[in-house]
């Protein structure tokens, strides 16, 4: 049989389709560290690589990255069914193919059915292929199940994020979690730095639900909350102590227009 392979649909937007090019941008957001921490979860952007490149890299260049990855990213689309999973075949970007990681898909699947077998809400999705490259030049092994989120029902994400952990404690490797989110979207600069700091200090309190009602209150449009969720529930029922702040930034940083930012947090939960 023919393998199925994902092509990009945000290379030469989100990121440079030339494979050599991609390579020189993705080393330039790499800093180098010291010591490397292992990690339950993480959180980081998912915008362009000329504006949250450089918070991602951060966040994976701190870690002692498995080969084996979870990641969660919304569905900005709305294309597909609520909570979407790809088993079979392999994600392709310029540095070449990741396979999905089918025993691990099909583990997750069978401890919690509402995770439907989708392609459709992958299609067009750019938050979880823009993770990819960075895995790709760190971890050349690599593998890694998406999971793509559009409910916004706290039962549901936090159950899905206890089956996650139910499934990675019985995995003879270890596995990290990813979520893939924004923060506030298009208003001043001040503003989305205060209101992302609410969230970032309920996510830093591993407060899951906390961080649920506090993006409703405050009105905060970070779209990746829901797997901000997850993954924080599956972190916390594996153990987590702690999690950290990492890097923050927004699109102002880089465009000096202040006026209407996105922000990017990097989080790392241990």
């Amino acid at each position: 049989m023919r393998m199925t392979v994902r092509s990009p649909a945000v290379a030469g937007k989100f990121y440079s389709a030339d494979r050599n090019t991609l390579l020189r941008d993705l080393k330039s957001f790499l800093v180098p560290s010291e010591t490397s921490r292992t990690a339950l979860g993480c959180m980081v952007p998912h915008a362009g690589y000329m504006y949250s490149g450089h918070v991602a890299g951060v966040v994976y260049s701190s870690l002692n990255l498995p080969e084996r990855f979870v990641i969660l990213g919304p569905n900005h689309t709305g294309r597909g069914v609520p909570l979407s999973i790809m088993s079979e075949g392999a994600w392709n970007t310029p540095l070449g193919n990741v396979p999905l990681d089918s025993a691990l898909a099909a583990a997750l699947k069978n401890k919690f059915p509402l995770l439907e077998e989708d392609a459709e809400a992958h299609r067009s999705e750019h938050a979880i292929e823009v993770q990819i490259p960075f895995l790709q030049v760190l971890r050349p092994n690599a593998k890694f199940v998406p999971v793509t989120i559009g409910t916004s029902d706290y039962a549901i994400l936090a159950a899905l994020g206890a089956a996650l952990a139910e499934v990675i404690v019985t995995q003879h490797k270890p596995i990290l979690v990813i979520a893939s989110s924004d923060m506030n979207h298009y208003e001043n600069d001040a503003v989305t730095r205060a209101k992302d700091h609410k969230a970032i200090e309920r996510i830093a309190a591993l407060d899951a639900h906390g961080l649920f009602e506090t993006i409703h209150r405050d009105q905060i449009s970070m779209c990746g909350y829901g797997p901000a969720i997850v993954m924080l529930t599956a972190c916390k029922s594996l153990g987590a102590r702690s999690a950290e702040l990492v890097r923050y930034a927004t699109s102002g940083d880089v465009s000096g227009d202040r006026r209407l930012v996105v922000g990017y947090a990097g989080m790392i939960v241990q």
